[in-house]
Formats: structure tokens, C-alpha cells, sequence
């Protein structure tokens, strides 16, 4: 969830496979159980990406009365046969198929890691400018970055859990170290520009240093018999505080 400049973890759900209720489904699920004071104070946008661009989730969304912002596939198609990537202008009201009404197209371009341009379609379900569409459909990298950052930085993504109960104790680990490293940043004199590399660090050593020197020394000593084999003798002694 996204609130000015905070984003914020707001609800999950546990994908249990085939079978079983879709990611889409599921997604609808926890927009239905957004608490009602909520949505009466601020006017919501449901941003989603193009795994959750199905005729279920975006018709669903409109029953529900929200406005949504969602990725597509380049390859969707229009009720007359038109694929989407086949279309040139910005802002046009387009029926997908399996839609009873039509929505907003536009695109953007995404920067990828090594540089290159990605063409990313997005639709809306109200009519409102093409630039506005863009606008949103960009702002949900906002969220994804999160994701991104708790995944990989703060091991979301390790997890091999297969009960709630032991999801629940590995999103705890992961949130925890993820408020760790930020609490480690904003009371220190780094940067405005954060980095949740020196941020951890900083947590690491701060709440936890035994441990950075045990590493250390572990490191040391596997490294021992390559700093011989060049004529360096490492040697560790204890000082006295």
C-alpha cells in the first residue's frame, strides 16, 4: 500500500497451487477486505501488474466499484481481432476480450538493469489521460521495489515453509530485519540516498557485532593457508579494553 511516501505491507496471501484459488482470485480477496473507514477517506487505486491483467480480476475490480491501473500483455487482443501492440495512439477506449466495457489503453517505457527500453501497456477501467495512466502504471514500480528489496536483500525469497504458521514466523524474520536496517539508517549520519547494503551493515554491526567478528575470523582463517603460500602470517591476538 502506498500512503504519500510510505509504502506499506498491508495483507498476503499464500498461492497453494493448481487446483486451488488463482493469484487473481485471491488478489480480489484482500481488495474485499480492505477496511471500509479506509476507503472512505481516501479515494483507492488498485495497481497491479500484468500477472493479474485477467478478465476475472478486472471485471471483479468493477463490480467491487474501485478504479484499477493494470498491466497487460502486448499480445492481448481487441474484441474486433487487433492486437494491442499493433496500436499507435495513446489514450484510446479499447474492448479486450472477455470485457463488457471498454477501458483506457496507453504505455510506457521501462528502464531495465543493463540499460535497454521495455514497452509496458497499461490499461485503466475509468477514462482519464493517457499521461495520467502512464503516471500510475510507473508509480507501481514503487511497490515492486519493495518487493524486490525484501526479497532479496532481506531473504523473503528463501523461505521453504509449508505451513501458515511457518510463513508467518519467516515474513516476521524477514519484516524484522528489513525495520532493523531502516531504524540502523535514519539514526546515522549516512546519506540521503539509501542504501540497504550499508543500511543492513550498519544493523549488523550495531545490534549484533560478536557475530561480524566471527565472521570475520572465519574468514580469516580459511584464507590462512593462501597468505602463507605467499609468505604472509596472519596472527590474532586479544587486546585488553
Amino acid at each position: 500500500m502506498v500512503v504519500g511516501k510510505w509504502r506499506i505491507p498491508w495483507n498476503f496471501r499464500v498461492w497453494r497451487g493448481k487446483g486451488t484459488a488463482s493469484p487473481a482470485q485471491m488478489a480480489l480477496r484482500m481488495v474485499r477486505n480492505l477496511p471500509k473507514d479506509f476507503t472512505k477517506k481516501f479515494e483507492v487505486k488498485i495497481l497491479a501488474d500484468t500477472a493479474f491483467g485477467t478478465k476475472d480480476f478486472i471485471n471483479g475490480i468493477r463490480k467491487l466499484k474501485y478504479h484499477a491501473v493494470l498491466g497487460i500483455g502486448c499480445n492481448r487482443k481487441l474484441i474486433n481481432g487487433t492486437l494491442v501492440k499493433l496500436l499507435h495512439r495513446r489514450g484510446r477506449q479499447v474492448q479486450l476480450i472477455g470485457l463488457d466495457f471498454p477501458v483506457t489503453l496507453s504505455w510506457y517505457y521501462f528502464k531495465r538493469e543493463n540499460g535497454q527500453f521495455l514497452k509496458r501497456y497499461v490499461i485503466s477501467t475509468k477514462p482519464i489521460k493517457p499521461s495520467t495512466i502512464s503516471w500510475w502504471g510507473k508509480r507501481r514500480w514503487q511497490i515492486e521495489g519493495w518487493f524486490k528489496t525484501a526479497k532479496h536483500r532481506f531473504g523473503l525469497d528463501k523461505f521453504g515453509q509449508g505451513t501458515l504458521l511457518g510463513v508467518y514466523r519467516w515474513l516476521i524474520l524477514s519484516m524484522t530485519a528489513y525495520l532493523l536496517a531502516y531504524w540502523a539508517y535514519i539514526s546515522s549520519s549516512l546519506s540521503d540516498s539509501l542504501d540497504w547494503g550499508k543500511a543492513a551493515f550498519l544493523a549488523l554491526s550495531t545490534f549484533l557485532p560478536h557475530l561480524v567478528l566471527s565472521l570475520l575470523l572465519l574468514d580469516i582463517e580459511r584464507l590462512r593457508p593462501l597468505a602463507l603460500s605467499h609468505g604472509i602470517d596472519i596472527t590474532i591476538s586479544r587486546c585488553k579494553i
